[in-house]
């Protein structure tokens, strides 16, 4: 059966890497560069008993949906899915792509029970040259792969699914939205579906990835949210699972988030420990641009010390104003009691928040011990506001503008999905007709080498380039 595409173009983006070859290594704290090298060192390698992209059906839907003139966050879903089973006796099955479907799922399911579980969330996202780029895939398959060696999951080669999810995106790629304040929300989602009330290790699990259409939580109009602080209520502790991306984690914030509400507040400020310790905002990293007890502008979020989620965001902000100058971008642990006196003595510039879902929301009041903190963001000039600047430096490099940012960042292309100018030259191409970039071949092993070095990415292997033709 012939897979059908239309005329547009996809190609993943990694996003800001440190430029090692041309300059000496900024300051760079050690929880981030020891994310950077589990991402570099965990792509690309073949060592792992995986699923192979290469083996990946398509089963194309026979009645694509009609894509919705308005949508809220998470209920316009594209046509397919992909799918992915894993048994301990048969291992990693063959990777599939079929029409969006329920699950079946037997009631004794260890995921419905205890929660064995996790998921990711990236974005891809459509340029002015109409090409879709997904943002620092890479790191998200990292993660990953980290939060399913937490949850006893079996583990998977990162470079395969990633293909896989590529190919997921290339078929529904009609569904990412061609104005700039909406993407593509793709969600990788890994299971226990062992059917046994036992409490155990999984002996069967279910990978699998849907996708839905987005739309922006920022633009220079929004309104800063309003956050709840409250230390009776813990999102996570050292030893826990708040450093990977399980859905406990979502699911028990629940109730501090309507008692949010009764406060007038829209998300939680989550506090640690004795002296408060400011760690995240709702589903959100935390930021906060001051003049630190030192006299230093500085833009600090709290460290990645097992209670923090390693937020791609995160990571891309710390890399981008770490190069800008004009103030340190610091991991440092903030206390409510410094953010207090910061304030009194106001030297207290902008906070905000950071994520996938939202990319930069700022913050304009916390309520914190029947007190309302009011943070000067809000006051503030647009242009003059470090979030406006950092939102528009991802938004530029998320729509493919990446080289011509200040400084310049490289970006490292998954694939490309090239076609005819002229329509009427597109001819169909099936699934096996595909020329894919071979792994075990020397040629494309030296390709890789180069363009990784190239791209300042030592060691690691980019996707190669794929062809395709399609038709009208």
């Amino acid at each position: 059966m012939s897979k059908r595409f239309k005329e547009s173009n996809l190609e993943g983006h990694s996003g800001l890497h440190f430029n090692t070859a041309a300059t000496a290594e900024p300051d760079v704290p050690p929880a981030l560069k020891e994310s950077n090298k589990l991402s570099a060192t965990s792509m690309g390698e073949n060592s792992i008993p995986s699923f192979k992209a290469a083996d990946l059906v398509v089963r194309p839907s026979s009645r694509p949906k009609a894509k919705q003139p308005t949508f809220s966050f998470g209920t316009a879903f594209t046509d397919h899915m992909l799918s992915i089973e894993w048994t301990l006796s048969e291992g990693w099955q063959t990777p599939l792509i079929r029409p969006l479907g329920s699950l079946s799922l037997h009631p004794a399911c260890s995921a419905l029970h205890y929660g064995i579980q996790l998921f990711e969330g990236l974005k891809a996202y459509r340029g002015d040259d109409n090409r879709v780029r997904i943002f620092r895939p890479m790191l998200n398959m990292s993660r990953m792969a980290r939060s399913a060696r937490r949850a006893c999951l079996p583990a998977f080669d990162q470079s395969e699914l990633l293909e896989c999810i590529r190919r997921l995106v290339e078929l529904d790629q009609d569904w990412v939205p061609h104005t700039a304040s909406h993407s593509l929300y793709i969600r990788p989602t890994f299971i226990s579906t062992e059917s046994s009330l036992g409490i155990k290790k999984p002996t069967c699990a279910l990978l699998y990835v849907i996708m839905c259409q987005a739309g922006s939580y920022f633009n220079d109009e929004a309104e800063p949210v309003s956050l709840w602080a409250d230390p009776k209520y813990t999102r996570a502790w050292k030893g826990g699972t708040g450093d990977c991306k399980m859905g406990g984690n979502y699911g028990g914030a629940l109730l501090a988030q309507h008692e949010a509400m009764d406060y007038g507040c829209q998300q939680v400020l989550w506090l640690h420990g004795g002296d408060h310790q400011i760690t995240e905002a709702g589903s959100m990293n935390i930021f906060l641009h001051w003049i630190n007890e030192d006299g230093e502008e500085e833009l600090a979020t709290p460290p990645l010390d097992g209670i923090i989620l390693p937020g791609i965001t995160r990571q891309s902000i710390l890399e981008l104003t770490s190069k800008w100058g004009g103030f340190k971008a610091t991991e440092r642990y903030l206390t409510m009691g410094q953010l207090c006196t910061a304030l009194k003595q106001q030297r207290v510039k902008e906070m905000f928040g950071s994520g996938t879902a939202c990319m930069i929301c700022p913050i304009g009041r916390v309520f914190y011990q029947g007190e309302t903190l009011r943070i000067p963001s809000s006051r503030q000039e647009i242009s003059s506001r470090l979030t406006s600047r950092i939102a528009k430096a991802l938004t530029d490099i998320q729509s493919g503008h990446g080289l011509q940012c200040d400084p310049p960042f490289p970006t490292e292309t998954l694939t490309r999905v090239k076609t005819p100018s002229d329509p009427r030259k597109r001819k169909p191409v099936t699934v096996d007709q595909r020329q894919r970039w071979n792994p075990t071949s020397a040629s494309s092993r030296s390709h890789a080498r180069t363009r990784a070095q190239r791209l300042d990415f030592p060691g690691v292997a980019p996707m190669g380039e794929t062809s395709l033709r399609t038709h009208h």
